[in-house]
């Protein structure tokens, strides 16, 4: 499996979401460790510099992002929001966030891992009350379970991003087709 941590679902709050990868089948935890989490919040752009997490930083992010990944499910699906869910999201956006700050350099953000997972609940309660809620959509390939923002044109987007999903689709689609189209054509 692919450790790389990716950024495809068009808001910081979704890629969080996806970081337990093929929930449906093998279940893929991208953050398995504290640096693995930290690397992430480095690689969105969420954080400029951050504090190095510990093992109760990751289990907070996994249960912010268990709770993010519900409530965007809920309301995809147009039903009512879990309550837990509801207030292990609210609990985390309670928390002072990241602030970015302007320097000679330009913006700058130094956070600790709390301030980065607050950060990230308080994009999750914006989407989620937002004029987004209805470009939601989870991705065709069966085994992945991103859901990302379709601002397609006319809303025709398929895959949570081609490299990742869309062109292993396509070429799955493609050998079916040519190995079964000389047998067709022999009939």
């Amino acid at each position: 499996m692919n450790l790389d941590h990716v950024f495809v679902c068009g808001h910081p709050a979704l890629d969080f979401a996806a970081t337990l990868r093929a929930r449906r089948s093998t279940r893929f935890e991208m953050f398995a460790t504290p640096d693995r989490l930290t690397a992430w919040y480095l690689e969105s752009g969420l954080v400029d510099v951050i504090t190095p997490g510990e093992e109760d930083d990751v289990r907070q992010a996994i249960a912010v992002r268990e709770a993010v990944y519900r409530l965007v499910t809920d309301r995809r699906l147009g039903e009512e929001f879990d309550r837990t869910a509801l207030a292990v999201l609210n609990a985390a956006a309670r928390h002072a966030p990241a602030t970015p700050q302007l320097t000679l350099a330009g913006r700058h953000t130094d956070a600790t891992p709390g301030q980065a997972l607050a950060t990230i609940a308080r994009q999750a309660v914006e989407l989620l009350s937002g004029p987004d809620v209805p470009l939601l959509k989870e991705c065709g390939n069966p085994e992945c379970t991103r859901v990302y923002i379709d601002r397609s044109r006319g809303m025709r987007r398929q895959w949570c991003g081609m490299e990742s999903c869309g062109n292993k689709i396509k070429a799955a689609a493609y050998r079916a087709r040519k190995k079964t189209a000389p047998a067709a054509a022999g009939n």
